[in-house]
């Protein structure tokens, strides 16, 4: 059996991360994250990582067809991968979503089958018909039938998005003088039920890293066995938002594999002999 080396990737720094695009509304409603220079703005930009918190099930959004939902309607079914960003943001929202949906149509597993969706805009000011628009481009590109029941575009209040973020740790900022936000790029695996599981940093995600992700949110309800035996070998580093080989349990794993083929081999020869002396 081989495993593949850990490949190095260019994470975008979680600390450090951001971007600035256009919205298009002049009216902000009001925002306890004000910003005056660049410097202050960009000090606010982080992901304070969260594992295990649990999303609020109660928070109230709108899907991309103006229905109102919580985000509680999506949970006790199987793992989520979260993307928070706004859909009228030029730059790194949309790399966002793009490396996302590039990584997912590398994996054998299907949204609406083994794992959903959940864009959430962050903007207040945007609503279902950006959120359709940007469902029908995305669907396009991921060409899965039946993908529309996995991915979900929402859109909600300023309440709902701050509680969302805040529960996430996902902290970003908007800037009045510019009217720009600043974020960091990040996708957020949930478990089922809504736990925060994993954070994957920056605008292209291994595919890998992002199949581990759903098997371990899914507690092992999805998955194959090459994927468990990958996931002795792999371990999360929550520092880099990524799996990396863990050396230990590879080496142990060659171990139990060596003395298992030692243990075949000595079962057949054994058994030959026998077979032999019969004759």
């Amino acid at each position: 059996m081989t495993f593949a080396s850990a490949v190095v990737i260019v994470l975008v720094a979680a600390g450090s991360a951001s971007a600035q695009g256009w919205v298009g509304r002049g009216a902000r409603p009001e925002t306890d994250r004000p910003a005056t220079d660049q410097p202050g703005l960009l000090s606010k930009i982080r992901i304070d990582q969260k594992l295990d918190a649990q999303v609020p099930a109660d928070l109230a959004f709108v899907d991309e067809q103006g229905r109102p939902v919580t985000l509680g309607q999506y949970f006790g079914k199987r793992p989520l991968i979260l993307a928070l960003v706004y859909y009228e943001c030029p730059m790194l929202c949309t790399q966002v979503l793009n490396g996302l949906t590039s990584s997912l149509s590398l994996i054998k597993f299907n949204a609406g089958q083994e794992f959903d969706v959940l864009a959430v805009s962050f903007d207040p000011g945007e609503g279902p018909g950006l959120a359709r628009d940007k469902k029908k481009s995305y669907m396009e590109r991921y060409k899965r039938p039946g993908a529309e029941s996995g991915f979900h575009f929402l859109t909600g209040k300023q309440d709902a998005i701050d509680r969302l973020t805040d529960a996430v740790g996902f902290r970003y900022a908007y800037d009045e003088k510019i009217d720009q936000y600043a974020h960091a790029a990040t996708i957020i695996v949930l478990t089922p039920e809504g736990h925060v599981s994993r954070y994957f940093y920056g605008i292209e995600y291994m595919p890998r890293d992002v199949r581990l992700g759903l098997v371990e949110a899914s507690q092992n309800r999805i998955g194959t066995m090459v994927d468990q035996a990958l996931l002795l070998c792999y371990h999360y580093d929550p520092s880099e938002g990524r799996y990396g080989v863990a050396i230990i349990n590879l080496i142990r794993l060659i171990g139990v594999l060596v003395i298992a083929g030692f243990g075949a081999f000595v079962f057949i020869s054994l058994r030959r002999e026998r077979r032999q002396a019969h004759a």
